[in-house]
């Protein structure tokens, strides 16, 4: 038999998972403990993800990848034993409580006290996600049940008196918390030191409750549901996914009404025949550049000469900016398609000198004769791409008449793991290669290293489209690093984004002449230590990049165009 490399092993690995999620998919129904799930547990730990850590060691749990997994799921999913996916159903009338993790948008809803139910509006992305987070955290939960458990089924004292901080018996204060924290890290595998930085950055972010738990109820119920489940068949944690999942999987429902929204706003602002540029980007980047100069000189405020230092003076200020920008153009669209995709449409005509910074250098000239509109649309998720853009780029019907929208560029900015820089770096994408498949796009990326003067370390080259942040796995990345592919970063939406612009193209839907820019600020490192997403968030390091690439994108769009492209 061949012998394979780490890389072909983690590859294999990936490939598996995904085979395993889409079978499973389609099957209904699996159980963690049952052969299936055991499955997707061998591959999981068999291509590590980097940002899952110390997964795959028996002998420790990994509390980094255990808060970041918690921060996107919704609270009480570490004792749930149904969960289930589904396509579209309408709670709104019933008791069940909606509940939103702290940073992933997605819709869930409390059935019961054991009991979750996740409505899938993303695709197939949104599903792979999910399941390496419930794999992630039966994983983890194992180990617990192994750590705390004697041959005869007994407990150890560690974890009578972790319940009791988990009920609320103990008041959590000096040494009654240092006793606390000594005890679960013997249950972790972990030190002291480290068993209370992540007790003390869970309680920080969770202090109230509202997302989730705190570490020692978390921790004590996933264990107390592996022995629930050891006890009974009946509690084994099963997955669920319905019909209706089945059914919507590649049919761009939650995208299309998404997009007909939208389409109708331009419509009825008298929008859709003047040039149309469409910005992929965070809901207050554009904004805050091109109002929040004026919404601070009409707030009596002085404005700090440095664009990057006008950011911090507008926070606390959103509803301020919103309100002013209203009266040059802005309007905002809040999803109401379930895709949680929010939208900002600005009529640039609207845009005038005295409202925007010094250091932004507009053509008021231009835009007053050209009468651009800028579309920002929220962050997509993975194939969620594909799925917006395929259906905003096509032609649709307004009083029995076909509108085809003149796009006159594209714009693709986010945040996205480096090769091989550091954190804050930015990133031109010259392909865009889809990871665990054959297909790869070439962009004509209408972006330079010198259109960033400096400000900034840019590195250039093909962008991997990964099937999720957390099936991220070192050698794979290091592999496409390093031989002649010459990654530079990876990313979720980038080659799903660039698939619907080319399909686009092909049906005349629009000009093979639009101009596309992708940039992507580096928010880790992968392949250093200490640097995956799980280890902390950017904070205020993501101003500088994040703006940066906002300040160049708006500009090209609000002067007269240059033909130039990104050169390898």
């Amino acid at each position: 038999m061949q012998n394979l490399t780490k890389a072909q092993k983690a590859r294999l690995a990936i490939r598996t998972f995904k085979t395993l999620a889409d079978a499973l998919t389609l099957r209904g129904y699996y159980k963690p403990s049952g052969r299936s799930g055991e499955k997707l547990a061998e591959s999981l730990k068999l291509f590590a993800p980097e940002i899952y850590g110390s997964m795959s060691d028996p002998r420790v749990m990994e509390l980094q990848g255990l808060e970041y997994v918690i921060d996107r799921m919704p609270k009480g999913i570490e004792k749930c034993n149904r969960i289930i996916l589904t396509g579209h159903e309408d709670f709104q009338n019933t008791s069940f409580e909606q509940v939103v993790p702290l940073k992933r948008r997605r819709l869930s809803y409390v059935v019961s006290e054991k009991e979750i139910c996740f409505v899938i509006t993303k695709g197939l992305t949104e599903i792979y996600d999910i399941l390496t987070h419930i794999t992630f955290l039966n994983i983890e939960a194992l180990k617990i049940q192994q750590q705390i458990c004697d041959k005869e089924g007994g407990t150890c004292s560690e974890w009578h008196d972790l319940g009791k901080a988990a009920r609320g018996e103990l008041t959590l204060e000096g040494a009654v918390l240092d006793q606390a924290i000594w005890n679960l890290s013997i249950i972790l595998g972990r030190t002291y030191k480290e068993t209370r930085e992540i007790y003390e950055s869970m309680n920080k972010t969770h202090h109230d409750q509202r997302y989730n738990n705190g570490l020692f109820s978390i921790i004590y119920d996933m264990g107390q549901r592996v022995i629930s489940e050891m006890k009974s068949p009946d509690e084994h944690l099963t997955i669920y996914f319905t019909p209706s999942l089945q059914e919507m999987i590649a049919h761009h429902q939650y995208a299309s009404a998404w997009a007909q929204v939208v389409k109708e706003h331009l419509h009825q602002r008298g929008l859709q025949e003047r040039p149309l540029h469409i910005i992929s980007a965070n809901m207050h980047s554009v904004k805050n550049i091109l109002y929040g100069a004026g919404t601070l000189k009409k707030m009596g405020e002085s404005v700090p000469a440095s664009l990057y230092d006008m950011i911090p003076a507008l926070k606390g200020k959103e509803d301020e900016v919103g309100t002013f920008a209203e009266q040059y153009g802005f309007s905002f669209l809040a999803d109401t398609s379930g895709s949680n995709i929010d939208v900002m449409v600005i009529d640039a005509a609207e845009i005038v000198n005295d409202i925007l910074h010094p250091e932004l250098t507009i053509n008021i000239d231009y835009i007053q004769k050209a009468k651009p509109v800028i579309v920002v649309m929220d962050y997509a998720f993975g194939t969620q791409a594909f799925e917006v853009m395929d259906e905003f780029l096509c032609p649709c019907n307004f009083e029995e008449k076909t509108i085809t929208f003149d796009v006159e560029s594209i714009s693709i900015m986010g945040k996205a793991g480096i090769l091989p820089g550091k954190r804050g770096d930015i990133m031109l994408a010259t392909a865009h290669v889809m990871e665990g498949t054959s297909h790869n796009y070439i962009v004509a990326n209408d972006l330079r290293v010198e259109d960033f003067g400096g400000k900034a370390d840019v590195y250039v080259g093909p962008m991997v489209t990964v099937l999720g942040t957390s099936l991220q796995n070192r050698d794979v990345l290091e592999r496409f690093y390093s031989s002649s592919w010459k990654a530079v970063g990876l990313e979720m939406e980038g080659g799903h984004y660039q698939r619907a612009i080319s399909a686009a193209v092909i049906q005349g839907h629009i000009s093979n002449r639009v101009r596309i820019r992708y940039a992507y600020y580096a928010s880790d490192n992968p392949l250093r230590g200490g640097q995956t997403l799980a280890a902390f968030s950017m904070g205020a390091e993501g101003i500088v990049p994040t703006y940066l690439i906002t300040k160049i994108l708006v500009q090209k769009i609000l002067n007269p165009p240059v033909d130039r492209r990104c050169e390898l």
